[in-house]
């Protein structure tokens, strides 16, 4: 039996996504050249990953070689606090506060995956949440959710920057929708300005700069000029904090799972400065923030530790 991009889209709300569009699978060249370019400047510090598979990234084929169609869902992870809810000086990216995004999103896109291809058991398909080598913002704005923000996010009219993105690649070709082709972000610069770091250029990430990836990603001790985190401990939120998309059309997400977790809410700075293994393992079980490991998320709390002392 056929399947259609009605029915795909029906199942995919049904199962909570707020996003959804699709669009053809076809080379992106003028992306992968600028995914070089971005690469050879080093822009993105120690992710060796990313150049590792820049083939795969820059060409959809290269991963998924049946491909013919991405559907691009978006998830609303906004839970309507921010860093002044915390009882604590230190800062928290509020996309990890509740459960694994991964595992939530991927969970869904399996289940719409089978609903897919029960529906139609000929077609095969890929499930990608962003640990896959794809574009995922590419194919967001190619499938009309939104456009590419001057902080590198993806921007939809309806729910800001506060989408968890991820796609199902298949092989059948399906109706796709018109392509996101405006820049809405006008003459405003004011995530570029807002950045304590100057980590951004207009639409270009210095990912050696970024405090996310400076508390995340990066291992080993900070440089003197890398020790800015600005009283973030994981992450940073300050270039969408400070978008008008967000301030103006952002909604509180109907999904639990994305909840502060007690700990993250109510921990002092005395908390977190004193805190174990144990208690790192026990408050991030199942969570996104166990990517940066305790030792990184201690060495974190310590570098801001002598400059903070007004909660806790």
């Amino acid at each position: 039996m056929s399947i259609s991009s009605e029915y795909i889209k029906e199942k995919a709300y049904d199962l909570g996504f707020h996003k959804v569009g699709i669009t053809n699978a076809t080379q992106t060249k003028k992306e992968q050249k600028n995914l070089e370019v971005w690469l050879s400047q080093k822009k993105h510090a120690g992710m060796n990953w990313m150049e590792k598979r820049k083939s795969e990234r820059g060409d959809i084929f290269n991963y998924f070689p049946e491909a013919k169609t991405v559907v691009s869902l978006g998830y609303n992870y906004y839970v309507g606090k921010d860093q002044s809810d915390l009882n604590s000086d230190y800062k928290f990216s509020n996309y990890a506060w509740g459960e694994d995004y991964h595992s939530v999103i991927k969970k869904k896109l399996f289940s719409l995956l089978e609903i897919i291809t029960k529906k139609s058991p000929k077609v095969k398909g890929l499930v990608c949440v962003d640990t896959a080598p794809i574009m995922e913002k590419v194919w967001a704005q190619r499938a009309g959710l939104g456009w590419q923000g001057k902080h590198t996010n993806l921007i939809s009219t309806d729910y800001g920057s506060w989408l968890f993105l991820g796609e199902i690649i298949l092989d059948v070709d399906l109706a796709i929708d018109e392509p996101f082709s405006k820049d809405l972000c006008g003459s405003c610069t004011a995530c570029i300005d807002a950045c304590p770091t100057q980590a951004l250029d207009e639409y270009i990430l210095d990912s050696s700069k970024c405090i996310s990836y400076l508390t995340i990603e990066h291992r080993g001790d900070f440089t003197e000029e890398e020790d800015n985190l600005s009283g973030w401990i994981y992450g940073c939120d300050i270039c969408q904090e400070v978008c008008p998309w967000n301030i103006s059309f952002s909604k509180i997400s109907d999904e639990s799972y994305f909840e502060p977790r007690e700990k993250i809410v109510n921990n002092t700075d005395q908390d977190w400065s004193n805190l174990s293994q144990l208690d790192f393992s026990t408050i991030f079980k199942n969570s996104a923030a166990k990517r940066t490991k305790f030792s990184g998320l201690k060495r974190n709390i310590d570098n801001i530790k002598p400059r903070n002392n007004s909660k806790g």
